[in-house]
């Protein structure tokens, strides 16, 4: 059986975007020619010259938040309870049966920036593309955000997932989900507006919040999603192994079996 495998993640890369600027990834490359003092150190005797065209090693420095670059994002990050009460799981306790399931796509691509996207919304969506959820299904959201990824207003761009439209999900056994914005939620600058506007505070993080009743995690910073169909692929995203952590980054990827 023939394998296509579409990768779903962004880089983790200096210079681009893709975080307000206190979270952003730092890489200090270090290359073949400056690892060479390193190299020598170890081996007394050893003269740079000795080495197969002068050369050394090539390694890399990085400074991260576990939120850089696509990532799973365990309950844990978004309250210390889940399930009405329950203590919420880190990313090391995250089941890994979880990350790799079938994949639903919506396609929320005509939704402006800012905007909270309803259970309404997804009922509809679901319609459209005539699919009924499963327990475990992996539900990813493609919104404006995904071509914004790389442009100065990636952070701000794309819609986000209100409260009622997570629980929706949630209610029908999804336990992962993902977006290809930035925040599952609607971006930060147009949730500020509609709290000066009301001063509710249910409004910040609200589909965030919806793991305090519901346990889930959600992938953030997907890529590519425009390749991918409504249904008919798998999913994977088992995150990285990080002792009692908030979040893991993970190489997400649709597999397709033709």
């Amino acid at each position: 059986m023939a394998r296509t495998i579409v990768d779903l993640s962004i880089f983790l890369e200096n210079d681009v975007i893709s975080d307000p600027p206190a979270y952003r990834p730092k890489i200090e490359y270090i290359d073949h020619r400056m690892s060479v003092p390193e190299l020598v150190g170890f081996f007394p005797g050893l003269a740079p010259e000795d080495l197969p065209d002068g050369e050394a090693w090539a390694i890399e420095r990085v400074e991260l938040i576990t939120h850089n670059g696509t990532h799973l994002d365990a309950p844990y990050h978004y309250a210390s309870t889940m399930n009405g009460g329950e203590r919420a799981i880190t990313i090391d306790e995250v089941p890994l049966d979880w990350c790799f399931q079938p994949g639903v796509k919506l396609d929320f691509r005509h939704f402006p920036s800012g905007y909270v996207v309803t259970d309404k919304d997804v009922a509809d969506e679901l319609e459209r593309i005539g699919h009924a959820l499963s327990p475990l299904e992996i539900v990813v959201v493609n919104t404006a955000a995904g071509q914004r990824y790389g442009h100065d207003d990636y952070v701000s761009a794309g819609c986000g997932m209100g409260y009622e439209a997570t629980m929706y999900l949630l209610e029908r056994g999804v336990r992962v989900t993902g977006t290809d914005g930035w925040s599952w939620d609607a971006p930060f600058e147009r949730t500020r507006e509609r709290y000066e506007q009301t001063g509710d505070p249910s409004l910040i993080w609200e589909g965030h919040k919806a793991g305090r009743d519901i346990g889930y995690c959600h992938l953030e910073k997907l890529h590519n999603l425009e390749a991918l169909p409504p249904t008919g692929f798998t999913i994977a995203c088992f995150p990285m192994k990080i002792r009692a952590a908030s979040a893991g980054w993970t190489r997400a990827v649709a597999i397709f079996d033709r």
